[in-house]
């Protein structure tokens, strides 16, 4: 295992570099998914809070602003980080901490014009909050998954798991790095990536892969890295509802 790490280049973004380590770990544990039942143990813990934040979304005085945060409080479930983490209070704090990063007028001016979206899911357990977020958004959403499975990132299975198929569409992006990793991507979902009006990138995986990219992007996620922090320029736990335009 030491031999084919010593492969990895460090140039690449983490997320690319993933699919290698994360087959190792694989092949070691003897398991497909080593992470399968934290996956199931994070969505179930996240349907558990499903009716209370759905009301709570129903009842604010802006739904999509309240199931925004939600969904990026969400994005704290990531396994690649941290094997502990804690929801509730997360929850506690989203609505009362102001998001570094918050494109929330740009993003509404965008939707308006829009005849649907794609959404770039991240985690299991996290797609929970994906749910109440695509719940509340006025536009058919098809929401897209890993090819396979790595870490805790969403797959078909989590995907359903979660209720997803009730609310949108599900495809595979193809590539079952813990990120969008275009190169990697099938034709099908490029078809829809290039096409697609809007776009929410959920993650830092995603992040790290899509942020040269010039296409519509709205980034929603937790800076979890000094790394992105400084690219963001924002501090490490900050959350950020970003549009690609200011990077680009």
């Amino acid at each position: 295992m030491a031999k084919a790490m010593t492969k990895f280049e460090p140039h690449e973004p983490p997320p690319k570099s993933a699919v290698q380590l994360y087959d190792m770990i694989a092949e070691v544990c003897g398991c497909q998914d080593p992470f399968e039942q934290a996956k199931k143990q994070g969505t179930m813990q996240a349907l558990e809070l499903y009716d209370e934040l759905k009301k709570d979304i129903q009842q604010a005085a802006d739904p999509l602003e309240r199931a925004i945060k939600y969904s990026a409080c969400g994005n704290v479930i990531d396994l690649g980080v941290a094997s502990n983490y804690d929801l509730i209070a997360e929850l506690e704090t989203i609505l009362s901490k102001p998001f570094a990063i918050w494109d929330l007028k740009l993003f509404k001016k965008k939707l308006d014009k829009s005849d649907w979206l794609l959404y770039l899911g991240d985690n299991a357990g996290e797609s929970v909050f994906d749910r109440l977020l695509i719940e509340t958004l006025p536009v058919p959403v098809t929401f897209v998954v890993r090819d396979g499975p790595i870490i805790n990132d969403v797959t078909l299975d989590d995907a359903l798991a979660a209720g997803l198929d009730k609310v949108a569409s599900i495809v595979s992006s193809g590539c079952r790095a813990p990120g969008t990793i275009l190169e990697w991507c099938s034709r099908d979902f490029l078809k829809l990536f290039n096409n697609a009006p809007i776009i929410i990138s959920k993650g830092q995986g995603n992040y790290e892969t899509l942020v040269e990219q010039t296409r519509p992007i709205f980034y929603l996620l937790k800076a979890k890295c000094n790394v992105v922090s400084r690219h963001l320029n924002c501090k490490t736990g900050d959350m950020i509802f970003a549009s690609a335009s200011r990077f680009n």
